[in-house]
């Protein structure tokens, strides 16, 4: 007899789950809500299971909705990697790979990686941006095959990682914001009184990771780097940005670099799983390897 539950069907609740909203998995399936939400109840009616519970206001998932989802990654999961596989099997060219990168390193940085792959593979590439622990994350549990992110002090027994550049992360806030009317050291006690504005990680099932928060400060956690720049040119907060980013910033007059701050220097690595080393990824990894040693600041 065969299953309602489609390849499809897991995706969709997948995208629910990660997104927050059937609006927003909609627009990165790129599908109408409507059409969501129609698939949803039919394979809710054909499994005589209640996969959402409607009665607030937001539509959560119900317990036997959380196993559906839970076992139907391990699903796609494991479909994903037998496609994978069965395409290195076949021609050693990988017919998909995903370069994951920390949200602080401009996806500009991979343009021309991707310009040049496309001239000796038809591999399709797919830049994945993460934050904090869901960098790791993504490599361990296989939906990304390459990460480019500030360095661990300790990395996985399984990975391998060369360091391939630098950065430097700077203290801001908007032009007129009151911290630039403070006087003394700006150590964690006087940042404490400044609401921080903060990347929310990107981590599924890992503790997530916060950076440069002290425990008690006010915060204004916001869902990528576009929007931390835009909290922090409103005046919402503080916060660090990589100091060419912020560099554009205050020549434009909407920023200032915090007086009595330091730059926080960062070692930024490209990392990759020792196993199954397939004709695309060894070339992203001589490409990365060649071009960013080349450029020792991003």
């Amino acid at each position: 007899m065969q299953s309602p539950i489609t390849l499809e069907a897991l995706h969709i609740l997948d995208a629910i789950d990660r997104r927050g909203s059937f609006a927003s998995a909609a627009n990165e399936l790129d599908r109408a809500p409507s059409s969501l939400s129609y698939q949803i109840q039919k394979l809710e009616q054909d499994l005589d299971i209640m996969i959402f519970d409607r009665s607030g206001h937001k539509a959560n998932f119900t317990d036997a909705g959380k196993l559906i989802l839970e076992r139907g990654r391990t699903i796609l999961s494991a479909t994903q990697k037998l496609v994978n596989d069965a395409s290195l099997l076949a021609n050693g060219w990988e017919l998909d790979i995903t370069l994951a990168f920390d949200g602080i390193i401009p996806i500009e940085n991979f343009f021309d990686l991707v310009d040049e792959l496309g001239k000796v593979s038809s591999t399709r590439i797919k830049l994945q941006e993460e934050i904090l622990a869901g960098c790791w994350e993504s490599l361990n549990d296989g939906r990304s095959d390459l990460l480019i992110c500030p360095k661990m002090d300790i990395l996985p027994h399984d990975v391998k990682a060369e360091t391939i550049g630098s950065m430097e992360m700077v203290w801001v806030a908007a032009t007129d914001h009151y911290v630039h009317k403070r006087s003394g050291e700006f150590n964690d006690d006087a940042r404490a009184k400044y609401r921080v504005i903060a990347i929310a990680d990107t981590a599924r099932e890992q503790p997530p990771i916060s950076v440069n928060i002290t425990q008690k400060q006010p915060r204004l956690t916001v869902t990528n780097f576009a929007a931390k720049v835009a909290a922090l040119e409103k005046g919402l907060g503080i916060g660090t940005l990589p100091r060419a980013r912020a560099e554009k910033l205050i020549e434009q007059g909407t920023i200032k670099r915090i007086a009595g701050t330091e730059a926080q220097p960062i070692e930024v690595i490209l990392a990759w799983k020792r196993n199954k080393i397939g004709e695309a990824k060894s070339w992203c990894i001589q490409y990365l390897k060649k071009n960013f040693k080349n450029n020792s600041v991003i």
